[in-house]
């Protein structure tokens, strides 16, 4: 059984047991988290939302909070003794699934 989820932004297809890293959460490492937005549960008995399913709702637990690689900006203007760096890390929350309830 999996199922969609709707985060951050961002759709992640996720199964019990699965690690996900999704834009970072309010919550403490060991804390219980629960996704209401679920948009899509596919196993035996599919159900798509229209925008999300109803009742449905997967719960996680938060591993870690972190952040990603740093990205680097460099913009360059030639002959014009122009430059700028810019870095850039991007924070993180690391979920297990724990359970999906359809």
């Amino acid at each position: 059984m999996y199922a969609i989820v709707k985060t951050g932004g961002k759709q992640v297809k996720v199964e019990v047991g699965q690690a996900i890293y999704v834009e970072k959460l309010n919550a403490e490492a060991g804390d219980k988290v629960t996704f209401e937005e679920v948009v899509f549960v596919g196993g035996d008995d599919v159900k798509v939302g229209a925008p999300f399913v109803a009742g449905a709702t997967v719960e996680g637990t938060v591993e870690k909070q972190g952040r990603q690689k740093k990205v680097v900006t460099f913009k360059y203007k030639r002959r014009k003794d122009s430059h700028r760096k810019q870095g850039h890390r991007q924070p993180y929350t690391k979920v297990v699934i724990d359970a999906i309830n359809a």
